[in-house]
């Protein structure tokens, strides 16, 4: 087992709270304006795209979005979090142990859920839209993915200090 110096350490909790921070409010700040016939626009932002999901009874979609795009990535932050900000990185003790085989299954299985299955509910807003749409992007969009490559880089690097 790797150790890692202090200065890195350091750079990749201030990395972890950065990529908390864009991926919280990623899922809070509008991701896209969807514009019909230049007069109707609606502007939404995940945490909308998921309520309106659950609202149209799209429960078995909305169930996939949110476990593997929030609360996976939830985890993996805590995760992360409890093992950079903790004494040892990964301490002796048996929660240490549990921690860090959490974090080896999360990086490895966790890749592939977070942007895949939010790009999959991006295509799903847009094949349901009507011919005539325009979609702008926003802030939200670039924060939320911004906040889920960060964590992937920190848990790989995090993941290299285990094996």
């Amino acid at each position: 087992m790797a150790v890692a110096s202090r200065g890195e350490r350091c750079l990749l909790q201030a990395l972890l709270v950065i990529a908390a921070g864009f991926f919280i409010a990623g899922l809070w700040l509008p991701v896209a304006t969807i514009e019909q016939f230049y007069i109707f626009d609606n502007t939404i932002s995940i945490a909308s795209g998921l309520w309106k999901l659950a609202s149209d009874g799209q429960l078995i979609l909305f169930v996939l979005i949110v476990l593997f795009s929030v609360v996976l990535p939830l985890l993996k932050i805590a995760v992360l979090g409890r093992l950079l900000f903790s004494k040892e990185l990964f301490g002796r003790q048996q929660g240490g142990q549990t921690l860090a085989r959490l974090l080896e299954l999360m990086h490895r299985y966790g890749r592939w859920s977070m942007l895949d299955v939010f790009v999959v509910a991006m295509l799903i807003v847009g094949v349901k839209l009507t011919v005539i749409a325009d979609i702008d992007t926003h802030l939200g969009l670039y924060l939320f993915t911004s906040g889920v490559l960060l964590i992937m880089v920190v848990s790989a690097r995090v993941s290299r200090w285990h094996s």
